[in-house]
């Protein structure tokens, strides 16, 4: 709950936050700063406009493998038959054949280390049956997870018009393979693989420049430019950073570095709330009880400017009248989060417990006073 409610409200907490602490200037067409624990943008560049994802496409190819393998539809140690199709692949590729066996954890780290559009479309026809039935998968799932400026046409990221997205839904995918997939997130780490006898570096430069680096994944074409999405953990707090369109390896590495070390720098993440704190009692109408506790069922974190936390402001609004029966989680309020006047966000208030209707006579007399009040 805490990580979608960052998501929903990130536009106003971006835009507050970027008052408060300048963001650095980069070498790129766009770019994003995310905090993964609170789901908040902290700064960002053109985060919206349509660009082309390149090799970022991998992303999801990987995020739909992970899914399916979660669901058991397909298996870690299965073979995976390679056809001509995937076989002729150009740009980056694993190098597998036909008629060589390859398992689907092998493609894996093809996909994710290597880089292989040749393992991508090994799996997406293992997955969907064929390259383009598993392209509107992509799709549907990157609807699903907010990617609202995405449309995906293959699983490789090679050129195509109708093939785009954006820094923001970049960050969202990168969040959501972190936060689904924990058991295959580290293969990201991997610094090199080697199939078919042919050992390959992965192309994140990042994992040798900055130990708190664990990932994400690299993407170049002559058009797109030098992209990475990268995030790093430092302590408790995780940062994802998305650079697109760099004018090299080295400049997009660079940047992303720097982008990194403004938000560890620059930002903490501040614990407002605990999980089930009352923060007031709500007056519950037709109820058993004529109050319910009204707050959040997690911990309430925010990123926010360092030393700023004692600075936010909280207005806390109930949606009267609140009628029973209730359930706990059950939204029934707003809380409003500003900084130096500038609105953070507005995030839903929940019951903190469950509150079953009232008798006959208990409502009745309810019933009545909300007549009366509303006369």
């Amino acid at each position: 709950m805490r990580f979608i409610l960052a998501i929903l409200f990130s536009l106003f907490s971006a835009l507050a936050l970027a008052q408060a602490v300048p963001a650095p200037t980069l070498a790129a067409k766009a770019w994003v700063l995310m905090d993964h624990g609170t789901g908040q943008v902290l700064a960002s560049s053109d985060p919206d406009a349509r660009i082309e994802p390149a090799s970022l496409t991998k992303l999801m190819t990987a995020y739909l493998t992970f899914s399916a393998l979660k669901a058991g539809t397909i298996a870690a140690d299965q073979p995976v038959p390679v056809s001509e199709a995937a076989w002729r692949q150009e740009g980056s590729r694993m190098f597998i054949e036909p008629r060589k066996p390859v398992t689907v954890d092998e493609l894996i780290r093809g996909v994710i280390v290597q880089s292989g559009n040749d393992a991508c479309v090994a799996l997406s026809e293992l997955i969907a049956g064929s390259e383009e039935a598993f392209a509107a998968l992509m799709n549907r799932e990157a609807k699903r997870l907010g990617m609202t400026n995405t449309h995906f046409t293959n699983s490789t990221g090679l050129p195509d018009p109708q093939l785009y997205t954006t820094a923001r839904d970049l960050a969202l995918l990168a969040a959501a393979i972190i936060r689904d997939f924990p058991e295959y997130y580290s293969l990201y780490s991997l610094k090199e693989y080697t199939h078919n006898n042919i050992k390959q570096p992965n192309r994140n430069r990042l994992l040798w420049m900055d130990s708190t680096v664990d990932g994400m994944k690299t993407g170049h074409t002559s058009s797109a430019g030098y992209c990475l999405v990268s995030t790093a953990q430092r302590g408790p707090r995780r940062l994802i950073s998305v650079v697109l369109g760099a004018a090299s390896d080295t400049v997009r590495a660079q940047e992303s570095l720097k982008l990194l070390n403004f938000g560890f720098q620059f930002f903490d993440t501040v614990q407002l709330y605990a999980a089930d704190q009352a923060l007031s009692q709500f007056r519950v109408w037709k109820g058993q009880v004529n109050e319910v506790g009204a707050g959040f069922t997690s911990d309430f974190v925010l990123s926010l400017p360092k030393g700023q936390a004692e600075k936010i402001e909280a207005v806390l609004e109930s949606r009267q009248p609140v009628m029973a029966p209730l359930q706990k989680g059950q939204e029934i309020g707003t809380m409003k989060l500003s900084l130096d006047g500038k609105l953070l966000g507005e995030y839903p208030v929940v019951a903190l417990q469950d509150v079953p209707v009232a008798g006959f006579f208990g409502r009745l007399w309810d019933a009545l006073v909300l007549w009366f009040k509303s006369l």
